[in-house]
């Protein structure tokens, strides 16, 4: 008896690239240059889904203003660049950790130690989305839009009531069927075929920039286009808050120094201040009722 063969993959990223059948045959230049090529694919492949990526963050942010949760799930490439997402809101935007939550097959461990056979098992996917609520969103990112964790994740997640989405580079993923929303970013055959920790990656970090960010900003946690919500936890961080109090409002250092020492040390207290010319009190006040937005809050003084 022959040994049974396993099933070949029929997705874009699994197929030879036409454009760089001779990159292991050319100056090193010349690789680069086709690499380069193919990295400018994965901005046009991810504008082609904005309308749907919209949507996604219309129901995330009004989910999270609900209280509800974002989860990711992903395996391999596609987990990491979710658990990197997710960890980079708490500092950036001031998120409070566990609103959004990234789930790697394989743990924590996998993000440094492969753990490649975990992607397979639906049960996994399952098991970590069994902390998803119906008040949630859960979206799962695979580059083939087959991965088994991912699928097992989504399966539990509608059954659970949650609002799900699938990221992938695949318009023809087959697990679509799953995701109330499908962002198949047709990036096409790897420069290398089936590894999609190039350009596929590079569509997904995309997507999940513009989600989160996208999200944040509804959620009043920017004005124009500074990060009014920045955890001043180290140095470099303690001297953004005051060069966006600069930048925004057009006053010295001292004056602003002055002001976020005033505002106990609350960037946004502080700039409302300012800008209003009115007390930390107040700025506080007209936060409260401009649930956290900075422009909403100036808009009650008239």
């Amino acid at each position: 008896m022959h040994p049974q063969l396993p099933v070949r993959i029929d997705a874009p990223t699994e197929r030879r690239n036409p454009r760089t059948l001779e990159i292991d045959d050319v100056p090193t230049l010349d690789v680069l240059r086709l690499l380069n090529a193919e990295d400018r694919i994965p901005a046009e492949a991810v504008a082609a889904v904005l309308p749907d990526l919209a949507r996604l963050v219309d129901e995330t942010a009004r989910r999270i203003r609900a209280g509800g949760r974002l989860h990711y799930f992903g395996a391999g490439t596609s987990g990491r660049l979710a658990v990197m997402d997710a960890a980079e809101l708490i500092p950036t935007f001031g998120l409070a950790p566990g609103i959004v939550v990234a789930h790697h097959a394989g743990g924590m461990h996998a993000l440094v130690e492969p753990v490649e056979g975990l992607e397979d098992q639906e049960s996994a996917g399952e098991a970590d989305a069994a902390e998803v609520g119906p008040g949630d969103v859960a979206v799962g990112i695979a580059a083939s839009g087959r991965t088994p964790y991912v699928g097992g994740a989504l399966r539990a997640a509608r059954a659970a009531g949650a609002f799900t989405a699938l990221v992938s580079a695949n318009p023809e993923a087959g697990l679509a069927g799953r995701a109330d929303v499908h962002l198949g970013v047709d990036t096409g055959p790897e420069a290398i075929a089936g590894s999609t920790r190039l350009k596929a990656a590079t569509a997904h970090k995309l997507v999940l920039n513009n989600l989160s960010t996208a999200v944040m900003i509804a959620q009043g946690r920017t004005y124009s286009n500074l990060m009014v919500d920045v955890a001043a936890t180290n140095d470099k961080l303690r001297g953004r808050v005051l060069n966006i109090l600069v930048e925004a409002t057009g006053l010295d250092e001292d004056r602003c120094g002055a002001a976020l020492a005033a505002s106990g040390g609350e960037l946004k207290t502080a700039l409302v201040g300012l800008l209003a010319e009115c007390s930390p009190e107040q700025a506080r006040k007209a936060l409260e009722i401009g649930d956290g937005s900075v422009r909403t809050a100036l808009r009650t003084f008239g």
